[in-house]
């Protein structure tokens, strides 16, 4: 197996060639039925229990097309700013393999339902990259194998496979896009930002969850090298089923290298497919590659073709959500915050958490303070995404509004959102379990500060002397005193009136 150690370094394989790119992601839609029978797409349930003639490519059945899987695929044509094709049909893509069990997959070949389209995805310095999408077009997903007995899970070495076919038939949209090229040495991050940006517009669509470790969203990654200064692309490989932003990022940094390694030593770039590693962010070769014709396309002689009307298209078009680029752009100006601040946003996966935490009430600020704090931080030490903890975006607008009132301070409330997480009821039912509440009593903040007072005549005469800061130290000892549920800024007022120190 080639490593990461065999490889000529990523600024060397720049330094002479340009990487030309082309990524193909297929997207499993979230539709309650299969693409062309009746079978349910429902997720856990028994192998080969949500299958029939139709799923099985048993002799007499007869297909028919999932209407909403169409108009999935105009959404998200739309949204990829495509051509929707006034015609289009589908084809038979002939090909042996266990998981496909007609021993053909029902595609579209010549004639998808959306074409020519872009996609413009934010890198983390702020640029605008933009991609330029050949086409968007429906097929069915295979069905699964699972091979059992050998050691990496793979077929070779396997004692025998397992064929689940429930997935088998299952509704999906391939999206390809036009060659990459002017990414340069930027190319890794310019992959990640478009399949980062294009499972947010799927997901703002609403026709999947687009869940990369699920299997819902897989990136297929060609790439090429060119010498510098030429215009004709190079052989390329095709890296199959990434599954996740950071491994397609890896994977076409790895295959830069890997390629221009073997350029350099004079070598020639077998045409392949090839798979990832997760563990060691290498390729591996996986089989030579066939081209279109080896797959022997032809019309699907069971369906007919598909003629969506124009006026249903732009019926689609006009109830379109606000997509992600157009939003986050929205956000930045009414939150008044950086760029930068934005991209760690998405980076932490918060974005709908914050929103949906204002919409319940909370202040912009506050609620970018909760979930990029505190809730980050639970995320991290679980190993969890923020929207996996247990706690909703009403519960930490509670906390919010618990703090604004002044019945919390922000000690009390990091002890409420904790035992909420930990699952000990709502926030209001933490604060009278655990006895958290600050101290607003006036008496009860008298005594504390004149006990403080008290207890510390040296700081007390520094105060009378003029240096205030000094007054954090009492502050502090009241705090202690309180447990921490005292107003802090109430109390650094009572602490400078009892000794006739003024704030300026």
């Amino acid at each position: 197996m080639t490593t990461t150690t065999d490889l000529v370094s990523y600024e060397d394989a720049l330094a002479s060639y340009d990487p030309v790119m082309g990524l193909e992601v297929h997207v499993e839609l979230g539709t309650k039925t299969k693409m062309f029978c009746g079978c349910s797409t429902a997720l856990g349930q028994a192998p080969n229990t949500q299958t029939c003639p139709v799923c099985l490519g048993l002799p007499g059945g007869l297909p028919v097309v999932n209407a909403t899987g169409v108009e999935s695929a105009i959404k998200i044509g739309l949204a990829l700013n495509c051509e929707i094709a006034e015609w289009c049909r589908f084809a038979r893509k002939n090909y042996f393999y266990p998981d496909m069990p007609k021993n053909f997959q029902t595609s579209q070949y010549d004639e998808p339902i959306a074409f020519n389209g872009y996609l413009d995805v934010q890198l983390e310095d702020g640029e605008t990259f933009r991609v330029e999408i050949e086409r968007a077009h429906m097929e069915e997903d295979t069905g699964k194998s699972t091979h059992v007995g050998g050691a990496t899970g793979r077929i070779h070495g396997a004692s025998y496979s397992l064929l689940d076919y429930n997935r088998a038939g299952i509704p999906l949209i391939e999206i390809v896009t036009k060659p990459i090229v002017g990414a340069g040495e930027r190319a890794p991050e310019v992959a990640k930002a478009y399949v980062r940006e294009l499972r947010e517009v799927i997901r703002a669509l609403g026709v999947s969850e687009a869940r990369m470790e699920m299997g819902q969203m897989r990136c297929d990654v060609n790439l090429s090298l060119r010498p510098h200064g030429t215009e004709k692309f190079g052989t390329r490989s095709e890296t199959k089923n990434v599954n996740s932003l950071r491994s397609v990022e890896r994977a076409v940094r790895f295959e830069i290298q890997r390629h221009a390694t073997v350029l350099s030593s004079g070598g020639t770039i077998v045409q392949e497919t090839r798979h990832f590693h997760e563990d060691t962010g290498s390729t591996t070769s996986g089989r030579v590659k066939e081209e279109a014709e080896d797959y022997r396309y032809f019309p699907e002689p069971d369906l007919v073709p598909v003629a969506p009307s124009r006026e249903w298209v732009e019926e689609i078009r006009a109830v379109l959500p606000e997509l992600p680029l157009a939003r986050r752009t929205r956000l930045l100006a009414d939150w008044g915050i950086s760029a930068t601040d934005m991209q760690a946003i998405l980076n932490a996966g918060a974005l709908d958490l914050i929103v949906a935490t204002i919409d319940a009430g909370a202040d912009p600020a506050s609620a970018r303070k909760w979930w990029m704090g505190e809730l980050a931080r639970s995320a991290n030490e679980a190993g969890k995404a923020p929207d996996e903890l247990s706690i909703t975006p009403e519960q930490v607008a509670r906390v919010t509004e618990l703090v604004a009132k002044g019945d919390l301070n922000d000690k009390l409330a990091r002890q409420v959102i904790e035992g909420v997480l930990a699952g000990e009821g709502t926030p209001d039912e933490v604060v009278e379990k655990r006895g958290l509440k600050v101290v607003s009593d006036e008496g009860a903040l008298t005594t504390a500060v004149e006990e403080a007072i008290a207890g510390n005549p040296g700081i007390a005469d520094k105060i009378r002397g003029g240096k205030v800061a000094a007054a954090g130290a009492l502050v502090g000892a009241v705090m202690k005193a309180t447990r921490g549920q005292a107003d802090a800024a109430r109390v650094k007022e009572l602490i400078l009136e009892k000794l006739g120190v003024s704030e300026g």
